[in-house]
């Protein structure tokens, strides 16, 4: 009733808050969009956390320091105010980690397609530019949705029970695929268009999949700790993500993923919901 169609849309993402398991955090948060839960969203979180404490749905214990609570773990985050506003949020990710690479597929439009798989709080198959794909700048968003699940359903299908989180198994499966593409403004070190839930591509520069890619150039030698990396959404937005340490998960090397970015409150809205009505809990058109 809230996410679908006609009081929401599958372009949305929202988020529940809780009080926190532990009394040392400062709230818990569960993310939610049409298709359901995440165990983490950057955007998300960075949008919750300015709107909780614009509006003073929380009071942190430490000022100038957030404890969230999410599936995917602890977050921990720093913020800035100007006035009553919060003008920008870090946020540490869950550690993050390159889970395959060279992988390969065969897509019905674009032939065959190899992609690398990382996790950053989220699953994500990375698709860069190759020889059947040059880049989300060739393609309207309309196009990569389009395509996009039948690409991430055969990926789960080949490659069933390779992708399951070493201290989480209910984080299973590529959920979301990371489009690679030429950047947009000089500064951004590189631009992607993210695929999730049924049918949406990701406005944001999406802080799960900055951390999965940081992660992904990181293993590869491309990226150092504490160099910033400006990664650059489908529509120029940015967030900046830096290594800010190293760790193991599952046996694996990973990274500690910082992500800065920023948010507006845009409004207020109160839903009503009438069970008479046979369209209460919403619906889906394409």
């Amino acid at each position: 009733g809230l996410m679908f169609e006609p009081r929401g849309h599958d372009m949305m993402s929202g988020s529940i808050l809780y009080p926190p398991s532990d009394p040392e955090n400062d709230f818990g948060v569960l993310f939610i969009e049409t298709s359901g839960c995440l165990p983490m969203c950057g955007h998300g979180a960075i949008g919750t956390i300015t709107m909780a404490i614009e509006e003073k749905l929380i009071i942190p214990k430490i000022p100038g320091e957030i404890r969230m609570e999410a599936p995917a773990g602890l977050i921990k985050a720093t913020y800035g105010m100007e006035g009553k506003k919060v003008s920008w949020v870090q946020l540490t990710n869950v550690p993050s980690f390159l889970a395959a690479e060279k992988l390969s597929i065969e897509c019905p439009v674009l032939g065959a397609l190899f992609f690398d798989v990382a996790y950053g709080g989220n699953y994500y198959a990375i698709i860069d530019i190759q020889q059947n794909f040059q880049g989300i700048q060739e393609y309207t968003a309309g196009k990569l949705i389009q395509i996009s699940p039948e690409i991430r359903r055969r990926i789960n299908e080949k490659y069933p029970e390779l992708f399951i989180h070493p201290n989480n198994n209910t984080i299973r499966n590529v959920s979301h695929l990371l489009w690679c593409g030429t950047s947009i403004s000089e500064k951004a070190t590189a631009r992607n268009a993210v695929f999730y839930g049924d049918k949406a591509i990701d406005r944001s520069p999406c802080g799960t999949g900055t951390s999965a890619r940081m992660a992904q150039w990181h293993a590869q030698g491309k990226l150092a700790v504490g160099i910033p990396f400006v990664h650059e959404s489908y529509i120029g937005s940015t967030f900046t993500g830096t290594i800010k340490g190293i760790t193991t998960v599952g046996g694996k090397q990973a990274i500690i993923p910082g992500i800065e970015g920023w948010a507006r409150l845009y409004g207020h809205n109160s839903i009503t919901i009438d069970k008479e009505d046979p369209f209460a809990y919403g619906f889906q058109v394409i």
